[in-house]
């Protein structure tokens, strides 16, 4: 196993152009705080898509799973998509909400607050994520595994991984060598993260075993 109604709108003044985007701006400085040196263990857990009621809330939206790193961390970091620089603030209060997760910060007190926090990318500290039970992993230790199969034969990387509704697939990148006319390429194989094809996992070494063939 992989862990991976709205109330009516404030009322503010409308703004538009430079004056709206100042304005968004020092709200948003009222909440994030700058940072110049950041965990090395930070990881991208999701982004924050809306404001959340009318008392500050944000929700976000986890990249996988139910957002349990988010939700055992009473801080959190953030960056601007295409952005170098980070920023932070303090969780007052999060929970799980509909698949998101949602959250107050200190410092945001209303809906306008939150609006300006929107697209934010959300990023934890590894070492903040709750201990996983027997059999679950989190995806982002599951990244970069190498994966064989029972005859020892390499099928890949893990490059990512999808979820389509019933369970987690594993995206396993390998190299098509060049043959006659057609150049080499990188090419992926979709393997179900579940019992039936996956024999062992070793996060300490990077290793995955399954049940699955080179022509599957």
């Amino acid at each position: 196993m992989v862990r991976s109604a709205r109330p009516a709108r404030e009322r503010v003044p409308l703004k538009i152009g430079a004056e709206a985007r100042r304005a968004a701006g020092m709200r948003a400085e009222q909440v994030l705080a700058p940072v110049t040196e950041v965990p090395d263990d930070l990881v991208e857990l999701g982004y924050i898509g809306d404001a959340y009621g009318i008392r500050g809330w944000i929700k976000v939206q986890p990249h996988t799973g139910e957002g349990e790193g988010l939700l055992s961390a009473d801080r959190w970091y953030f960056r601007r998509p295409g952005e170098s620089a980070y920023t932070q603030a303090n969780v007052l209060h999060s929970r799980g909400h509909s698949g998101t997760v949602v959250a107050q910060l200190r410092g945001s007190e209303n809906r306008s607050a939150a609006e300006a926090l929107k697209g934010l990318q959300v990023w934890v500290p590894r070492s903040a994520f709750p201990s996983a039970g027997e059999d679950e992993f989190y995806w982002v230790d599951l990244i970069g595994a190498q994966v064989t199969n029972l005859q020892d034969e390499s099928l890949g990387k893990v490059v990512g991984l999808l979820d389509n509704g019933v369970h987690t697939v594993l995206r396993v990148a390998y190299e098509v060598p060049a043959v006659d006319d057609k150049p080499a390429k990188t090419a992926e194989r979709l393997v179900p993260f579940v019992a039936q094809y996956v024999q062992t996992v070793d996060v300490e070494a990077g290793r995955i075993v399954v049940d699955w063939g080179l022509d599957y």
